[in-house]
């Protein structure tokens, strides 16, 4: 090795270790941060299992059923999720134990393909609402928010209710079956809350996606908890969080009608501080539940803690690739230390201005990580080239002649030591031990991902020349699809059976009286209600079968009570196993079948019935005493032609339920219809009474509705009568 090069080395190795030493003592400071959250989060534990958990029961899920259900509002802003959102509403509706929730999708106008999506799963789902913003996307996700909000706002003043909460999601997320009970239980005396995030655990070798699981495991584990009980602050995730109407009501107040900063990338993140600001109420609810069938499934691995993996929580799928995780938390690191800074800016409290600084250390620990991580590289490097060339030239070690730098590396791996132990303790109890044992090379990885991610925020902000012009740079998203192929519209189908014409389908549809297509072709003698039933099953998706009500056993009856059969209109027709299976004429809500299933306590399933024979089957099984003459008699007359296929046919063409007169007619829209009968109680009012109780129609509509329920009420009388 020449003189010159000798020399180079050594002035580097000076230099090395003087810059070891200062990166050293600000990982020592860095590290002494960490360790007071630690110090704080395992003396909270210590105090409540020796000084609460042993005078008071923990709380179980028995509380949250125990509470009225309040209206709740999903807002779910999406921009081009094709595929996406009809999954998060199956597993919504047929998942969460809650009834009395609607679902706002926020889209776009220059986004058709997202749009004719959200069409598709309204369609199934009565309970979701497309909104279309105002102005093309990308926008921000706080832009998209304040026109959810104001659709929202629509809803409620045509549906004559009030929303409790509002809650923030994303349309990749899977929801826990008692999240909306957990919010419901703890609206409205809480302003925010938050409940925790878990991403799905990847393959092994998914360093970038693990990440993202160690570090949520330990800051929803450990470090928000802390910040709560100190601050009294808690951020929000952007996703599991919900509002208080009290909340958005100050946010509307504050932002004269727009409640989220539309030039903000982390909205949710700063509102949590202007709530905090106005006096609201914060909480961060890690709440578990013993009964694992009311839990997210999870297999039960070694390691795992059940109490807290059985958490009240979200689950998503985050970025699988480098690329996607960088352009994603660099606009994390843009809204919270960019714009956060300059939008926030400090607060008069200390432990709040001592968060804001976690908040917003990221800049420099990331970069001191960075750093550290390359610094031993190059020493490992260094030893291994001594260690494999035995001859070569000696370099004296950098620790050599420096106690406070042997000091600071002695303290620092006992810190190092501390942080795995830390991230390694929290990721085991919800992931298991071996998702555990993952988190330390991950870390690393970690660091460089981070890293890169601030570089990027800090050149998209330079470029820029402010924080604020920063876009909506949006995350690709990961979920199953559900959309499936297009399917043909009814009267398509018919055509292509063979069952009727173009012209005919034309007359159909232009008939002067408003009625659904499929009933309008019955009237019109072009169809039976068999073939109509099995090409409308055949175009939902749904299952079908023949329904003679006056058969039936009466023991299925008394498998459904009264109240919920004239409530949601079905009819029990069958048990299979343990499952109830009812009939109805019309495409079932999967939200109101989870309610029923609730209510019951066992499963039960959908299928469809012809035209009229659950009317019949209602009004012969469930309607009491105080039916008038006309349908006493045609129950009587059709329970003694029941082998009449003919006069059955004739007269349940002319049985109309007064819920879907009313739709049909666009009297009370199918939305709105929706929202009415989870308050409804026929065993107090009838339909119409308590639709003018809420609101939702005049005495005068109700009268025109009767009447013309009344008019094809005498034709089927008439019809049964001459068949006597």
């Amino acid at each position: 090795m020449s003189l010159e090069l000798i020399d180079i080395v050594t002035y580097v190795l000076y230099a090395l270790k003087y810059l070891a030493i200062i990166l050293a003592a600000l990982m020592f400071l860095l590290g002494l941060d960490d360790l007071f959250i630690d110090l704080v989060y395992w003396g909270r534990v210590l105090v409540r299992r020796f000084r609460i958990y042993n005078r008071f029961d923990r709380a179980d899920e028995e509380r949250l059923f125990a509470a009225a259900e309040k209206p709740l509002a999903i807002m779910v802003p999406a921009w081009n999720e094709v595929g996406v959102v009809g999954e998060m509403a199956r597993l919504a509706a047929s998942t969460l134990d809650y009834e009395n929730y609607q679902i706002f999708v926020g889209t776009y106008p220059n986004d058709p393909q997202t749009q004719a999506d959200v069409d598709a799963v309204c369609l199934h789902y009565p309970n979701v609402h497309k909104v279309v913003c105002a102005r093309p996307g990308p926008t921000s996700k706080a832009d998209c928010l304040n026109n959810i909000i104001d659709a929202i706002l629509r809803f409620e003043a045509d549906a004559r209710v009030e929303f409790a909460g509002f809650i923030l999601h994303d349309a990749e997320d899977v929801i826990s079956p008692l999240e909306l009970r957990l919010f419901n239980y703890l609206l409205p005396a809480k302003d925010l809350i938050q409940i925790p995030v878990y991403p799905y655990a990847p393959e092994w070798t998914g360093f970038t996606a693990g990440h993202y699981v160690d570090e949520f495991a330990e800051n929803h584990g450990k470090d928000v908890p802390v910040r709560e009980a100190l601050t009294g602050q808690v951020p929000s995730a952007g996703v599991g969080t919900c509002f208080s109407r009290r909340a958005i009501a100050a946010l509307l107040e504050d932002g004269d009608g727009i409640a989220f900063d539309v030039q903000s990338l982390t909205e949710d993140y700063d509102i949590g501080f202007r709530l905090k600001q106005k006096g609201m109420k914060c909480i961060f609810a890690r709440y578990s539940i013993t009964d694992p069938q009311l839990a997210l499934k999870s297999e039960w691995v070694l390691g795992m803690d059940r109490r807290f993996s059985q958490v009240i929580c979200v689950r998503e799928h985050f970025p699988r690739t480098w690329q996607h995780a960088i352009r994603q938390k660099s606009r994390w690191i843009t809204g919270i230390v960019f714009q956060g800074t300059r939008n926030l800016g400090w607060s008069s409290k200390t432990m709040l201005n001592y968060f804001l600084w976690r908040d917003r250390r990221g800049l420099i620990a990331y970069l001191l990580s960075f750093l550290v991580n390359l610094l031993f590289l190059v020493l490992i490097t260094m030893w291994l080239i001594t260690t494999l060339s035995p001859n070569a030239w000696r370099f004296p070690s950098i620790l050599e002649g420096s106690q406070l730098l042997v000091v600071l590396l002695f303290l620092n791996g006992l810190m190092l030591l501390n942080r795995l132990f830390q991230r390694f303790w929290f990721v085991t109890r919800f992931y298991g031990v071996f998702e555990g044992l993952l988190s330390a090379p991950r870390m690393m990885w970690s660091n460089f991902v981070n890293f890169f991610a601030n570089l990027r925020a800090l050149k998209q902000v330079m470029e820029m020349g402010d924080s604020r012009r920063v876009a909506w740079d949006k995350t690709t998203h990961e979920f199953p699809a559900l959309a499936g192929p297009q399917r043909a519209p009814l009267g398509q189908r018919l055509i292509e059976q063979g069952l009727i014409n173009e012209e005919q389908l034309q007359s159909a549809l232009t008939s002067p009286v408003r009625r659904r297509l499929g009933r309008e072709l019955l009237l019109r003698g072009l169809i039976n209600s068999t073939q109509l039933v099995s090409t409308l099953a055949e175009e939902l998706g749904e299952k079908w079968a023949p329904l003679n009500p006056f058969t039936l056993d009466p023991k299925l009856i008394e498998a459904l009570p009264r109240k919920l059969a004239l409530r949601y209109a079905v009819l029990p027709v069958a048990i299979e196993g343990d499952t109830l299976v009812l009939a109805g004429e019309q495409q079932f809500s999967q939200v109101s079948l989870g309610a029923i299933s609730r209510h019951l306590k066992r499963p039960v399933r959908s299928q469809l019935a012809p035209q009229g024979r659950v009317t019949l089957g209602l009004r012969y099984w469930y309607g009491g005493r105080h039916q008038s003459e006309e349908t006493r008699t045609i129950l009587d007359v059709l329970k003694q032609h029941q082998g009449d296929e003919a006069l059955m046919e004739a007269v349940c063409s002319h049985l109309v339920l007064f819920g879907t007169l009313l739709q049909v007619r666009g009297m009370v829209p199918p939305s709105l219809f929706n929202q009415a009968l989870i308050d409804f109680d026929p065993e107090q009012d009838s339909l119409g009474e308590h639709l003018i109780k809420r609101g939702m129609i005049t005495q005068q509509v109700l009268d025109e509705a009767l009447k013309e329920q009344a008019s094809e009420q005498h034709e089927a009388y008439r019809i049964a009568r001459e068949a006597a």
